[in-house]
């Protein structure tokens, strides 16, 4: 049931017909309360779409009545009547849940540039059906209706001590971090102020959905929101409820990671003994970003050299020939030399492991991506199509 597993929350799922498909592609979560507390975390890429400029107009109150989400559109670079299709399917939601306009969040997702006078007809004209379908099992249908390029559902649940935890994401390319990778709804019935969910869920995006990097793309409409009911009436220790949101983020993220577009591996790099936290992050993100390491991890090639040759690329500290590389469990370079046979690795599995030791400190973080393909290409291409 995902969203809808805590207390307090209804959604659901239709189709518009802004899929060419006629596959779901409206969603609608709504907060019943008491509380309508929320937070929310938004692309950093300059270019934004109108959901995301009057998003974050609405979270900073720290209120959030409802989210609704269409999918086939993404509202980018539509001008001003862009704009005033969200305001309107705002003010539709508002009108129809009696609540704010200001207390809702808009979310987009899908081909830039789509946002034309039927698409504003069929998204705040679906309002009033979304709103008849309202569920309190209808978790499953809103995360199948904001799939794109998708090729299954995502939702998690984490259940604490007489509170729970329910979201659900979309995002299959553009995974790239700027705060969110994607759109990600969750919920939670734990009684907490704005504020305390804003560091929680800060905390949790910074080392989960911050650490995909499936093709280094940043989107235009990512968003990341998150709303408590209070239903359950328990105050969770904050530093609890973080470990609960970051265990469930980390869920979502690797659901992401493990259906980006035409991937065969699902690759971990993982970076140790660094000198400092950013330092690992960013030795990570080079080579997740090396399309000459991620071509050759599809060609079950455990090439160590464009590792090193990525983690290069980078200011992070460390000694050139004294950097040690494990894939899949094989220490395939040591201090920077050939060591282990590299016919010992075995990239057959989806899985990949690789393990950079930097030997300069304690520090540790990994990055989460996959290989470059033949199908990664053709989905891109063939995108608008």
């Amino acid at each position: 049931m995902s969203v809808t597993a805590p207390a307090g929350f209804e959604a659901a799922g239709i189709a518009r017909g802004l899929k060419s498909t006629g596959a779901r592609d409206l969603a609608l979560v709504v907060n019943r309360g008491p509380s309508t507390a929320a937070a929310a975390v938004f692309t950093s890429n300059r270019c934004q779409a109108n959901p995301v400029i009057w998003s974050r107009k609405v979270v900073e109150d720290g209120r959030v009545s409802a989210i609704i989400l269409n999918s086939g559109g993404a509202n980018c670079y539509t001008g001003s009547f862009g704009f005033q299709t969200t305001h309107a399917t705002a003010e539709a939601v508002a009108e129809h849940l009696d609540v704010s306009a200001g207390d809702v969040v808009v979310c987009s997702t899908g081909l830039i540039g789509v946002g034309d006078q039927l698409f504003r007809d069929r998204v705040v004209g679906g309002v009033a059906v979304a709103v008849e379908a309202l569920s309190a099992r209808g978790g499953t249908d809103a995360a199948l209706a904001i799939m794109t390029t998708d090729t299954r559902a995502k939702e998690a649940v984490f259940h604490g001590d007489g509170w729970s935890i329910g979201g659900m994401a979309k995002g299959a390319g553009m995974l790239a971090p700027g705060l969110a990778t994607m759109l990600v709804v969750i919920t939670t019935d734990a009684d907490l102020p704005s504020a305390a969910l804003d560091a929680a869920l800060r905390s949790a995006t910074r080392v989960t959905f911050d650490r995909v990097d499936s093709d280094g793309c940043m989107s235009t409409n990512d968003t990341v929101a998150l709303m408590a009911s209070g239903a359950s009436t328990i105050a969770p220790d904050p530093a609890q409820f973080t470990a609960g949101l970051t265990a469930l983020c980390h869920d979502l993220a690797l659901q992401l990671q493990g259906d980006a577009e035409g991937a065969s591996h699902d690759i971990t790099i993982t970076v140790v003994d660094a000198e400092s936290e950013d330092d690992a992050v960013t030795v990570a993100r080079a080579v997740s970003r090396s399309n000459l390491f991620k071509a050759a991890i599809f060609g079950n090639d455990p090439n160590w050299g464009r590792v090193l040759a990525a983690v290069g690329t980078t200011d992070a500290a460390f000694d050139p020939y004294n950097i040690d590389v494990t894939i899949n469990g094989v220490k395939i370079c040591r201090a920077g030399e050939p060591f282990e046979d590299r016919d010992l690795i075995d990239l057959t599995p989806r899985a990949v492991s690789v393990l950079i030791d930097l030997h300069v400190g304690d520090e540790t973080a990994s990055i989460y991506t996959n290989d470059l393909t033949h199908e990664y290409v053709h989905e891109n291409s063939a995108y608008a199509s």
